[in-house]
């Protein structure tokens, strides 16, 4: 099974939120997922990140692939992706 951490869209119409997420790479963006790790508003000025840094660093550990917009998140919030 391939594990990403990923983003999945929540909020309303115009209005989105997203969340950072485990989920297996062939589940849909929007469905299931195993574990919420943080979340990013971009709607806020500055734009609002909040990641659980040690959970992030135990999956990374484990395996799991961020995608390129994760991968950007955890660059800003000075979480190596690479390193594991």
């Amino acid at each position: 099974m391939a594990v990403r951490l990923r983003l999945t869209r929540v909020g309303g119409k115009k209005d989105p939120i997203w969340r950072v997420v485990v989920a297996d790479q062939r589940s849909p963006r929007d469905g299931r997922f195993i574990e919420m790790v943080g979340q990013y508003n971009p709607q806020t000025q500055p734009s609002t990140i909040v990641l659980k840094e040690d959970r992030i660093r135990e999956w990374l550990s484990k395996g799991a692939q961020p995608t390129p917009q994760v991968r950007k998140l955890l660059k800003t919030q000075g979480i190596d992706a690479a390193a594991r």
